[in-house]
């Protein structure tokens, strides 16, 4: 059977995911070191909402393999997959799980993070927007989440070695160029210049929304009188 190259990820797509990937570890080691580089764990995290905001909208408006209805793991392409009669190309029925998984993960990550506090010199950027007991619940869901999340990671690793190793599939090339060798498929259309700036806006108007900067000031601590001598 004649294989031919399809181009398969779109250069949106694949800049999103390479930019969440350093995002993600990024994340992770600034968290773990603490200390002075616990602000740039936060502002990781207001990265990791814009990547997360223009990854849903692209899902809706990208190019063909790149949106959420071509790959969502419905049952039925589930048990396709499963009994070895899917077809498709780009994410897997499984994959897509692993997909949807990760993003829903970091996006509760995230959103925990922005009311978290380390009770000694860091608060997120909305923690005046509920106060410190909220706060210090959303805190240990943001850490409890952050063990979820290694998990899936691994998983996710996990299974590109698989697909490598037994399934003789290369995952990550086509992640890196955009193309794919196959025998069958389409070039991936659509997700042209207009969706991709109506992404990058609601990325960055969610990443202004996050960062808190539209709060008002917190009034002066008061001053005390002066002692009359």
């Amino acid at each position: 059977m004649t294989r031919k190259r399809i181009r398969l990820w779109d250069l949106p797509t694949r800049l999103f995911h390479w930019l969440l990937v350093l995002a993600v570890i990024g994340a992770i080691v600034t968290g773990q070191l603490g200390g002075k580089l616990i602000d740039w764990h936060g502002r990781l995290g207001l990265f990791i909402v814009g990547l997360l905001v223009f990854r849903l909208v692209w899902g809706l408006c990208g190019s063909t393999y790149a949106r959420f209805g071509q790959f969502f793991p419905t049952p039925g392409r589930l048990v396709a997959y499963l009994k070895g009669e899917w077809r498709g190309h780009g994410h897997n029925p499984l994959g897509a799980l692993s997909v949807f998984g990760l993003i829903a993960l970091l996006a509760l990550q995230v959103a925990s993070g922005l009311f978290a506090n380390d009770d000694i010199a860091f608060v997120g950027p909305l923690y005046e927007l509920i106060g410190k007991d909220l706060s210090d619940r959303l805190t240990g869901i943001h850490h409890l989440l952050s063990t979820f999340l290694f998990i899936l990671i691994g998983m996710h690793l996990a299974a590109i070695i698989f697909y490598h190793r037994v399934r003789r599939q290369n995952l990550l090339t086509p992640m890196l160029t955009g193309w794919k060798d196959a025998d069958h498929g389409e070039h991936a259309k659509g997700g042209g210049l207009l969706a991709l700036l109506f992404a990058l806006a609601l990325a960055l108007g969610a990443i202004y929304g996050a960062s808190g900067v539209w709060l008002p000031e917190p009034p002066p601590a008061p001053v005390g009188e002066t002692p009359a001598w």
